[in-house]
């Protein structure tokens, strides 16, 4: 009985992948052959807190972003609202609507016009 063994493809094994060849341009395990390059440390942490910093503030500007158009939303249904209790109280408030509802308990409106008192000192 044969065993199994793993074949290489050819095409796989001549071509390379991508990390393989970005790892040949970009030869980054010169830079560590050394040891660790401590001399970049305060620039790598720099850009490091710069970008932490970034990132940080885009999440807090998308946030209020949102915000502002939940409370835009909320200030269109308000003024919505607003338009319509205004609408609906001038339309009550109107002197023929007044006369007929205090009709139904028995107030009728006067027909004479008001005087005037004039009190003298």
């Amino acid at each position: 009985m044969a065993t199994n063994s793993y074949r290489i493809n050819e095409k796989q094994s001549t071509r390379g992948s991508i990390f393989s060849r970005l790892e040949k341009l970009v030869r980054i395990d010169a830079a560590f052959a050394h040891g660790l390059p401590v001399k970049y440390l305060p620039h790598i942490l720099f850009v490091t807190a710069i970008g932490i910093f970034y990132i940080g503030n885009n999440h807090y500007a998308e946030k209020n972003i949102r915000k502002i158009d939940r409370l835009k939303e909320q200030v269109e249904d308000l003024r919505a609202d607003y338009t319509t209790l205004k609408a609906d109280y001038m339309y009550a408030s109107k002197q023929s609507e007044v006369a007929k509802n205090v009709k139904k308990l028995g107030i009728t409106e006067s027909l004479q016009p008001p005087e005037k008192i004039v009190i003298k000192k």
